[in-house]
């Protein structure tokens, strides 16, 4: 009898085995996004050039997470996780129920929720640059659609959370956990 076989039989829980789903650009650019959009947040009317430099640098990073969607890793690409919205709601129903398929990469409500924060980031980011123009310099309904769209993207950050959290608990795994180590459990 083997080792491994013994130390199953005799009780010996082995940790599950664990596949690499989030790629390195993917974990730094969530946390990276995370961290800024929170100083942006917190310096959007107090610390002028800060704030737009945060702008500035999510947009280049929304920028390049657009462009990871098509040529990134499988987990990281468009096509691996947008769903219709039928099936996006049958999920986010089943979820309600807790009966929701475990997914390795994002859900199909998640993946929902990573095109409503890309767009919503890219709304405050555009909005933001416009406020610099002399164009649109002074113009409050420029302003007005920024601020909106923070408060949006705050709201759709909340349900983000809730999410991980839901799922998380479903399915007894550290979603959290895994877009730090770019790993989750195989089964």
């Amino acid at each position: 009898m083997q080792q491994a076989e013994a130390s199953t039989l005799a009780g010996g829980d082995q940790p599950p085995a664990e596949v690499r789903v989030w790629d390195p650009f993917v974990r730094i650019f969530h946390w990276s996004l995370a961290g800024l959009f929170i100083f942006a947040f917190a310096t959007g009317d107090e610390w002028d050039k800060p704030h737009e430099i945060a702008g500035y640098i999510i947009a280049g990073l929304v920028g390049l997470r657009i462009v990871w969607g098509f040529v990134g890793p499988r987990h990281a690409r468009f096509r691996d996780f947008v769903r219709g919205p039928g099936e996006t709601i049958r999920f986010v129903l089943d979820t309600l129920r807790f009966r929701a398929p475990r997914h390795i990469g994002h859900n199909p409500a998640g993946g929902a929720m990573v095109l409503a924060l890309l767009f919503a980031i890219s709304v405050i980011s555009a909005t933001g640059y416009m406020m610099t123009t002399d164009t649109f310099w002074g113009a409050d309904w420029v302003e007005e659609v920024h601020e909106a769209s923070v408060y949006a993207t705050l709201g759709l950050i909340g349900l983000h959370v809730l999410g991980v959290i839901v799922a998380s608990s479903e399915h007894s795994e550290n979603l959290v956990r895994a877009m730090f180590t770019g790993r989750k459990r195989s089964s």
